[in-house]
């Protein structure tokens, strides 16, 4: 069998694997092996899997992915999210599309302290859809807006995706850090415009299924004598004195922590995610002082168990990805996609922009975490080969992955908000499409303007990651 045979039977494999809804971590792992078997035989096969696991995971550098997942765990157990939504939706209340804006800004608030793109879409969803139904967003809108800024914690430091991708290329996590900002702030801005502009002329006007059955039901209810809809527009807005500010003080502690230690050189990465932890688990005791000691512990607990258990998914991935990883070495894959590459008579810009552009195709069959490990192997030898910067590479492909997380049939965040607040996959969907073309917006603008990812990188000293 031809090398070239080899490496279609393990891409399929892993294609059919990841299909069947199979494992991430295994269908990786599975798939890489059966390649290096077919190339190598047993013996070589055996001796990668003893050592790949090891050495890929044994690394100082990786302890601050359970860092950060713990700080962000904590401050959901501190309510943090529940603290700044209130305070985003009474500050901009009287804007267009309010609600909206008031949601982008609760995301992009929490992404900061919380890096997940999951765990920001799964608690806005609760806080935020419910509200902005009863003021008129169509269900389809409201879902799909809170999908998509979901989507701002894999960009916005602190976040996950970002500290693997600097892992996997030897690039400082300080820098790639300080790179998510302002594309994470330009992406909440982009959709702000939207829902101000655009999407305000959709508020009150919807057919969504969703939206008919709740005003049926209303409708009932009043006939019934006993109206469930709270009419927040006529209520009296609540005081700026009487607000929970102190969730932005705990937002701004954290943020300063994370990013500012590691800007000022004071804590390396690894440094301020431990110490960023600390300080959100001091913020969960303050917040849960009331319940007593028994109520904190519980809490506490809770935030261990859920950060053991993501930690651990994300040390699979790792580990089944490096198996992959070292298939595609030995047969040579990297290599014979950059010399294909580079022989081809285009722009490096142009070549770049259309490599690039296969990672939204991508987005629609596979999951996320999955596209970072596959692809990255081979975007980078050919990115560092026509000279490009490797933060600037990192925050496209990261912005790439987001898209991918709204865009059918996989869309992991749509299937999340979805969960959360009770609706159709399909109505999530429907609502994605404009937003997925200010996605590719801000996409191009991010391509054509590497400053906009490049100049906060170059203020942090490398050596700080």
């Amino acid at each position: 069998m031809t090398i070239s045979m080899i490496i279609a039977v393990t891409v399929a494999l892993l294609l059919l694997l990841l299909a069947s809804r199979f494992p991430i971590a295994l269908a990786l792992g599975l798939s890489g092996a059966c390649g290096l078997i077919l190339l190598k035989g047993t013996g070589y096969t055996a001796s990668v899997l003893g050592s790949v696991s090891f050495s890929q995971t044994y690394s100082f550098g990786l302890t601050i992915i359970p860092m950060f997942i713990l700080m962000g765990l904590f401050a959901v157990r501190a309510n943090v999210a529940e603290y700044v939504y209130t305070i985003a939706a009474r500050a901009v209340r009287r804007a267009p599309g309010g609600l909206g804006v008031a949601t982008v800004m609760a995301c992009a608030g929490f992404a900061a302290v919380s890096g997940s793109s999951i765990g920001t879409a799964a608690t806005m969803s609760k806080l935020s859809i419910a509200q902005m139904r009863r003021h008129g967003y169509p269900a389809s809108l409201a879902s799909a807006l809170v999908a998509v800024a979901g989507t701002l914690g894999v960009m916005i430091p602190p976040s996950t995706f970002l500290v693997l991708y600097a892992i996997m290329t030897s690039t400082s996590v300080a820098q790639m850090l300080a790179g998510g900002v302002v594309p994470g702030l330009l992406s909440a801005a982009a959709y702000i415009t939207y829902i101000m502009t655009l999407g305000a002329r959709r508020i009150g006007r919807s057919t969504d299924p969703e939206d008919l059955a709740d005003a049926v039901d209303g409708a009932q209810g009043e006939v019934a004598g006993r109206s469930w809809s709270s009419t927040v527009d006529g209520e009296s807005p609540v005081p700026w004195r009487s607000l929970p500010w102190q969730g932005l003080v705990y937002i701004a502690i954290l943020f300063s922590i994370v990013l500012g230690g590691m800007y000022s050189g004071v804590f390396t990465s690894t440094e301020s995610a431990a110490i960023g932890a600390l300080a959100a688990v001091v913020i969960l005791v303050f917040e849960n002082r009331r319940r007593g000691a028994r109520g904190i512990l519980t809490e506490v607990r809770r935030a261990l168990q859920d950060t053991a258990a993501t930690t651990s998914m994300v040390f699979f991935i790792i580990i089944g990805s490096a198996i992959l990883s070292a298939f595609f070495i030995a047969a040579r894959v990297p290599q014979s996609i950059t010399e294909a590459v580079t022989a081809v008579d285009l722009p490096p810009t142009l070549t770049m922009a259309l490599l690039l552009a296969c990672l939204i195709p991508l987005g629609m069959a596979l999951e996320s975490l999955s596209i970072l490990v596959i692809t990255v192997p081979i975007l980078y030898p050919i990115a560092m080969e026509y000279g490009f910067d490797s933060v600037w590479l990192g925050i496209l492909i990261v912005k790439l992955i987001e898209i991918g997380m709204v865009t059918p049939p996989v869309g992991i965040n749509a299937f999340v908000v979805a969960g959360s607040a009770g609706l159709r996959t399909d109505t999530v969907f429907k609502g994605l499409l404009p937003l997925f073309l200010v996605e590719l917006v801000v996409v191009v603008i991010l391509f054509l303007f590497p400053q906009l990812s490049l100049f906060l990188p170059s203020l942090v000293n490398p050596a700080a990651g």
